[in-house]
């Protein structure tokens, strides 16, 4: 295991582990460095874990708008057979009364969701309406209008099934939303759908084999 140490400058990938928001991740390597000028690319939901691309310095981070653009691989769990308000584990669920979904079935809707997808973020995240993020004004229970967007999905392979945890791997480009395809996957079959958990195993050529990790394992 591989960790930063005071000093440490440049573009790296760092393992976020499980409940730390992104930017706490920032927080501890400016602790661990001594330096004050870090940022990363790509944020990862506090439930999401893996690769982070921090960068280091003012020369790194001036290089983080192009790191945030490359190409971001994934593995993820979905449960079929609820849904959630967050679109995630840390929602309220609700069940769907449906039949299990046939792999066939599975199969035949992920073709809907490789290439250029239009794509509505989900309620509780980070996209700016009016100035704020839209999280905020899911919390207090104000409705607020998410449009679509396009996005484009490289790649999505079955790697198990056993009702109701689907898991797959998936590859993005920019700005993809997976719990998005989570939720609309389970519209797409009429079963509902959540992303239980939510591994990004790489950003471009950082992958989680070479990451730093803020603590021991």
């Amino acid at each position: 295991m591989i960790r930063l140490k005071v000093g440490s400058r440049g573009i790296v990938g760092v393992y976020k582990p499980v409940g730390m928001t992104s930017h706490q991740v920032v927080k501890v390597i400016r602790s661990m460095t001594g330096e004050r000028r870090v940022g990363h690319a790509g944020t990862l939901d506090p439930l999401a874990e893996g690769v982070l691309v921090v960068g280091i310095g003012r020369e790194a981070t001036k290089k983080l708008a192009t790191e945030v653009k490359k190409e971001k691989e994934y593995v993820t769990e979905i449960k079929l057979g609820e849904t959630s308000t967050t679109d995630d584990e840390e929602g309220k669920k609700t069940k769907i009364k449906s039949q299990k979904a046939k792999i066939k079935d599975i199969e035949k809707s992920l073709q809907k969701f490789k290439g250029i997808i239009w794509q509505t973020p989900p309620l509780y995240s980070a996209v700016k309406v009016k100035g704020r993020e839209a999280y905020k004004y899911a919390r207090k229970g104000k409705e607020v209008k998410l449009e679509p967007r396009k996005r484009e999905v490289k790649g999505i392979e079955i790697l198990e099934y056993e009702w109701p945890i689907l898991k797959l791997r998936i590859v993005t480009g920019a700005g993809v939303y997976i719990r998005s395809i989570a939720r609309d996957l389970g519209e797409e079959l009429r079963t509902g759908g959540y992303l239980k958990n939510l591994v990004r195993t790489r950003v471009g050529e950082y992958k989680i084999d070479g990451c730093y990790y803020l603590e021991d394992k």
